[in-house]
């Protein structure tokens, strides 16, 4: 390595069966009064009952938001912000998906820095207190965001995702039971499942990794790849879905200390405007990103091709990259993964809205860390060709 890096991840993590009834225990050791960012679904599958038992029973007091209904914004973060000052909150616990993890972010930091979220994007603002202490829970497989430093918050004024990173808004602790992810549909374990695969793959072909990312990345490559369509196919496989959880987690580490690339660059607009969750978006764009990038990062698609095919170690390079790509592609074919077009977006929408959101994908930052570092025009064209793309077909990308 030619220069040193960092390598941040959360100060505890409990990971494994029945590790959520350690939930009391970590919130005891860092305040009186939590507040539980969740959403109407999770207290439905009874884990927010479940989670303020373990409260409870370690002598803390709670309360809880459950005010999130889709990708995480502005409003969600003022509205829970509020709640947590007017309980006289000391502790925030995110119990859920991504949504309800970043959300948890926003208030820590804001709880003890103040102003609006937005003002810390691009490092405008720096959060140089010590937020409030953040417990994340995830109950899907899929954005690792318990194990990050990244917030995305959708600006409601503008339809900009606000991606936002400092070594802040990584939570305290985080506790990964895969036990929580069992009650995923189907089709949730499908789209979490390929966008942790986008974490882990972004992680190793970013221009950022270095060895300890690729470490994570490439176990999380392994596990997810062996593992997602056995949990795809029965939902009860607790085995499939503990290498699930563990492939997200290490997923999110690496691409926290690495970055993530094109694929995110252009999600997050999709997202934004056309209200795609951020799974689904990820694995519609993962295959046409992976052959658009194909040329600069074969070695990396390479171990990734082995990894989907290990009795295919003798294979050139060059052939294990094009195993790589024609795998993911078939990956989303069997997991049932839509294109643009096949989620309902309209055609007239969405090329109206090509030329800013492209323009948005650049001024994220993250395409700068792809391989191949695509122009204003070339993300453009490839929009275009996410819009029908054929998961079937030989080659999409030019």
């Amino acid at each position: 390595m030619e220069n040193y890096a960092v390598f941040r991840m959360p100060s505890t993590i409990n990971y494994g069966r029945n590790s959520f009834e350690t939930l009391g225990k970590e919130a005891a050791e860092r305040g009186k009064k939590a507040l539980i960012v969740s959403d109407k679904i999770m207290e439905k599958l009874g884990y927010i009952s479940e989670g303020r038992d373990y409260l409870t029973q370690a002598g803390i007091e709670s309360a809880v938001y459950l005010g999130i209904e889709s990708e995480p914004t502005d409003t969600y973060v003022q509205e829970a912000l509020e709640l947590f000052e007017n309980e006289k909150c000391d502790v925030v616990i995110s119990i859920g998906g991504g949504s309800c993890i970043d959300t948890a972010k926003a208030i820590a930091i804001l709880a003890t820095n103040g102003d609006y979220i937005g003002d810390y994007m691009g490092g405008n603002k720096i959060a140089d207190k010590k937020p409030v202490p953040h417990i994340a829970v995830p109950t899907t497989a899929g954005t690792g965001s318990e194990a990050t430093d990244v917030t995305i918050i959708t600006n409601t004024s503008n339809d900009v995702k606000m991606m936002i990173k400092q070594p802040a808004f990584m939570p305290d602790a985080a506790i990964v039971d895969p036990l929580l992810t069992l009650s995923s549909p189907q089709h949730v374990t499908a789209a979490t499942g390929v966008d942790a695969l986008s974490h882990a793959v972004e992680a190793y072909i970013s221009k950022r990794s270095h060895p300890m990312t690729d470490s994570m990345a490439l176990s999380a490559m392994k596990l997810i790849v062996e593992n997602i369509k056995a949990a795809y196919q029965n939902g009860e496989n607790l085995e499939a879905r503990e290498c699930m959880a563990l492939g997200s987690l290490q997923a999110g580490i690496a691409f926290s200390n690495s970055s993530v690339c094109l694929v995110h660059g252009m999600s997050r607009p999709i997202g934004a405007l056309f209200h795609v969750p951020h799974g689904y978006s990820n694995a519609m764009l993962l295959p046409a990103v992976l052959e658009f990038s194909r040329e600069y990062a074969v070695k990396r698609l390479a171990d990734l091709g082995r990894i989907f095919s290990p009795e295919s170690e003798n294979l050139s390079d060059e052939e294990a990259a094009d195993l790589a790509v024609n795998s993911v592609k078939k990956l989303c074919l069997d997991l049932n993964i839509p294109n643009l077009s096949g989620w309902g977006i309209d055609k007239e929408q969405f090329e109206t809205a090509i030329n800013k959101m492209a323009s948005d994908a650049l001024a994220s930052g993250s395409p700068a860390n792809n391989p191949r570092v695509p122009s204003q025009s070339e993300i453009e064209e490839l929009y275009n060709v996410c819009y029908e793309y054929n998961f079937s077909a030989e080659s999409n990308v030019g």
